[in-house]
């Protein structure tokens, strides 16, 4: 199947699935886990096959992290599937609804996209997340993943394609793309008569490849280069242990910080402790001179930062230091630096947490907790594609309501303009 007829096909599909009720897709939804559940040996095995490979072609740690299935990992796929099916349906939801003086009952409904076509990286998880995402909301899917994880990709496609067939939808409506090469994701980004959402789940790399190429609107759940600051009245304590959550936990996310920002007036207290529990963690260090001279010049294992590692989206045990004098400073170097997804400020002043929530710009704030929380499931919202980092349709957690948009339904009564 060429690209331009797999795209035509999720679009014939895609009028199928905008007419199915709630019951019919949870039902594919609640197959599609079953059907994990059952193959999860045959799963595995691919994905040690994309696992080994990496390994050999040198992806860090982080990264394959991010690549590894195990049964527990798998175990959770499916349950989140079933989560996703317990939520409820969006499509057809009621917005808004009013009468206009002449009589005229206009309801604001939402309803899907139609065909999404999801491009992400070395994470398989996310071929199961977008498709039931996308089928929850009434919109054909066409995954493109990353190479690394091709072999999982295939089989996790094959599996929940085959559920929700049985299941009684059009297996159209979940699109494999069984190519790794990057002229055949050109073709896909051009068919605007086709597609009509794209979804990049990646890093800014990815973002700028589709932004650049892409005939197709899209909407990105880029990279996040997060940022902790520690303000001059932060409690200490608290200062340690969200850095060393929103950095350690799981560095390999788009929601881990890569930069610490320290104020003056507490950093020579703060830098030695904070710079031992992470090395203490295997952290790589890159810091300013400030911070060199509070914990050391004899210190061996600190390197010197440059703008390049500011500008860093790690994904790794890696993080870059800063001492600023002020909020504002601390606020101007966000601006530089960041990507917009989800920056930390360690404050016991309200006037500063206030300040900092307006001034930076970003899909989530957060003051005294870690970077870490930004996600659909954790919000409360369910499962999510992604976290958006532009401001147009949809920003922070793409979930359900995200992957829909509206339509006006005007009713009348042999009404005339």
């Amino acid at each position: 199947m060429d690209t331009r007829e797999l795209a035509a096909r999720a679009k014939k599909a895609s009028r199928r699935l905008a007419t199915a009720n709630a019951v019919e897709k949870n039902r594919a939804l609640l197959a599609m886990a079953d059907a994990l559940d059952r193959r999860a040996a045959e799963i595995l095995v691919e994905n040690q096959e994309d696992v080994t490979e990496g390994r050999k072609n040198g992806l860090s740690p982080a990264l394959i992290d991010r690549l590894l299935l195990d049964e527990e990992r798998l175990a959770g796929i499916a349950r989140s599937l079933r989560d996703i099916a317990a939520l409820p349906d969006p499509v057809g939801e009621v917005v808004a609804g009013w009468r206009t003086p002449e009589g005229l009952e206009i309801q604001k409904v939402r309803v899907p996209f139609g065909v999404i076509a999801v491009v992400y990286e070395a994470r398989p998880n996310v071929t199961v997340d977008a498709a039931a995402l996308c089928l929850k909301t009434g919109n054909a899917v066409i995954l493109r993943g990353g190479s690394d994880a091709y072999r999982s990709n295939r089989i996790l496609t094959e599996v929940i394609t085959g559920a929700a067939l049985e299941a009684g939808l059009p297996g159209d409506v979940i699109q494999f793309v069984p190519s790794k090469d990057r002229a055949v994701l050109i073709e896909l980004l051009q068919l605007r008569e086709y597609i009509d959402l794209i979804i990049p789940r990646g890093g800014e790399a990815l973002k700028d490849f589709l932004l650049e190429h892409s005939k197709v609107p899209v909407i990105y759940a880029a990279g996040g280069n997060c940022h902790v600051y520690v303000d001059q009245s932060a409690d200490l304590k608290q200062a340690l242990d969200i850095t060393i959550n929103a950095k350690c936990q799981r560095p390999g996310v788009c929601n881990a910080a890569e930069t610490l920002l320290v104020h003056a007036a507490v950093a020579p207290a703060f830098l030695p402790v904070v710079v031992k529990a992470l090395q203490e963690r295997k952290v790589k260090l890159y810091v300013d001179a400030r911070t060199r001279d509070i914990v050391g010049e004899t210190e061996p294992r600190l390197y010197r930062a440059t703008d390049k590692h500011y500008a860093t989206e790690f994904l790794d045990l890696e993080m870059a230091v800063k001492v600023v004098d002020s909020l504002q400073e601390a606020v101007d170097h966000i601006a530089r630096f960041g990507t917009g997804h989800s920056e930390a400020i360690i404050t016991q002043d309200l006037e500063a947490a206030r300040q900092f929530a307006q001034m930076v710009d970003a899909a989530a704030i957060y003051i005294n907790a870690s970077t870490r929380f930004t996600d659909g499931g954790v919000y409360g919202l369910g499962a999510e594609i992604g976290i958006s980092t532009q401001k147009l349709h949809a920003r922070g957690p793409l979930a359900l309501k995200e992957l829909t948009s509206t339509k006006y339904v005007v009713t009348g009564r042999g009404h005339i303009r």
